[in-house]
């Protein structure tokens, strides 16, 4: 149990802010506006230069927003300004398929009018996002943001944490927030070990103008490399997240433009007619990153730093969101209790509430990415089977519907 004195004297302190957030991301912006509009002082710390991501000829990168990620943003003041550069995804179509043959003729497909709630999500470039996030973390009085700075040492102390940061300065605070990646730092120095591999696979990312409307449609469709993922984004524009083996995603990406079009169409097919690249190519390895614990002494993880996963459902920046959701939670409400904010009595609330809904996550896109990425005559038909059925059974597909809405699970407050 928390020791009453303890706490009093911890709350009683001149840290330099009550939480400091390490990686400046999408994750960290948004725990930090969460926290700042709870009462709590924040800090968070960037490596990157603060304004390079939001300039306006950076495309290409988008997020597929499930509705309960749209509704933090709103609760956290941000949807307001990117929702005109927002494209709803009204229906989701999953099918199996090979190069130059079309989809499989089962498929799943989630439609929107099943669900009152409205669209299942949004589709949002990374530039808007990025930068409406910046814009809301400037006009906040309680959030200090520090850029080109990354934290590269950390003491945990009877009554809070102090980091060192990259230009040797020295910062005090009551609790350590790791939104720095896979790779986390601040996970490594607190001696959080990790789970997870790669599957051989690089995702090709790159945004696609068409000359048909996708009518808000988003495509999954399974290929014998990998998944191929085409999400609308506003106007005749998709976005791509293309996977291949890594040897033959290395050679496309080598490919100048016209030859890169060329070994995308057949995958792509024709049903938007003739497509042109819309911004710059990216690639990003796929693999599976796990924290094998959420929380330590004065430490606490969100988004990749807790769980990297498989981008088959693009529930990545979704799961950050929803620990960004929960920790605002626990620690709004351990603070009206009186309680200190960064001891475990409090933080494996956290952990407890994001890792049940996390393990499920990870074992859901590592199986599904597994089965699917093959050309197994046998697991081809059982799966084409297994999809055509599910579309069938409207109470079933509905709860796929949820799901993929983000609208499952218990909820955090902010995204109810």
């Amino acid at each position: 149990m928390d020791n009453p004195e303890a706490t009093r004297i911890l709350n009683s302190m001149n840290t330099d802010c009550d939480i400091l957030i390490a990686g400046g991301g999408l994750n960290g912006p948004a725990l930090a506006l969460g926290l700042a509009q709870a009462g709590f002082s924040v800090v968070m710390v960037d490596a990157r230069p603060a304004r390079a991501r939001a300039e306006s000829n950076f495309d290409g990168r988008g997020y597929a927003l499930a509705l309960a990620s749209k509704r933090l943003l709103d609760a956290i003041g941000v949807w307001a300004t990117v929702k005109q550069d927002a494209q709803a995804m009204l229906d989701i179509k999953v099918s199996d398929g090979r190069v130059g043959e079309g989809p499989a003729p089962f498929f799943l497909h989630f439609d929107h009018a099943e669900l009152e709630e409205g669209p299942m999500g949004y589709m949002l470039e990374d530039r808007f996002l990025y930068r409406a996030f910046l814009d809301a973390v400037s006009a906040e009085p309680n959030i200090r943001s520090i850029s080109e700075q990354s934290v590269i040492h950390q003491t945990t102390t009877p009554c809070g944490v102090e980091v060192t940061l990259s230009s040797g300065a020295r910062m005090t605070a009551k609790l350590l927030v790791g939104s720095d990646g896979r790779k986390s730092g601040v996970a490594e120095r607190a001696g959080i070990k990790r789970t997870g591999w790669g599957y051989g696979q690089t995702a090709l990312v790159c945004a696609i103008q068409h000359e048909r409307p996708h009518n808000g449609v988003a495509h999954q469709l399974f290929m014998p490399p990998g998944p191929l993922a085409i999400l609308p984004l506003s106007g005749n524009r998709s976005s791509i997240v293309w996977s291949e083996t890594d040897a033959n995603a290395k050679a496309i990406h080598a490919l100048g433009d016209e030859d890169y079009l060329t070994v995308l169409r057949p995958r792509f097919g024709d049903f938007l007619g003739e497509i042109s690249l819309a911004g710059a190519r990216f690639t990003y390895p796929l693999g599976l990153s796990v924290a094998d614990r959420f929380i330590a002494d004065r430490v606490a993880l969100v988004g990749d730093a807790a769980h990297g996963l498989h981008p088959i459902a693009g529930q990545g920046l979704n799961a950050g969101l929803r620990d960004v959701a929960a920790l605002v939670q626990v620690l709004s409400e351990a603070h009206k209790r009186g309680e200190d904010i960064s001891t475990s009595l409090v933080l494996e609330r956290y952990e407890q509430w994001r890792q049940f809904d996390t393990s499920a996550l990870v074992a859901a896109t590592d199986l599904t990415n597994k089965l699917f990425s093959n050309d197994n005559p046998l697991l081809r038909a059982g799966r084409d089977l297994g999809m055509g059925l599910v579309n069938r059974m409207p109470g079933l597909r509905r709860n796929f519907i949820r799901e993929a809405a983000g609208l499952t699970g218990d909820l955090p407050d902010l995204m109810r």
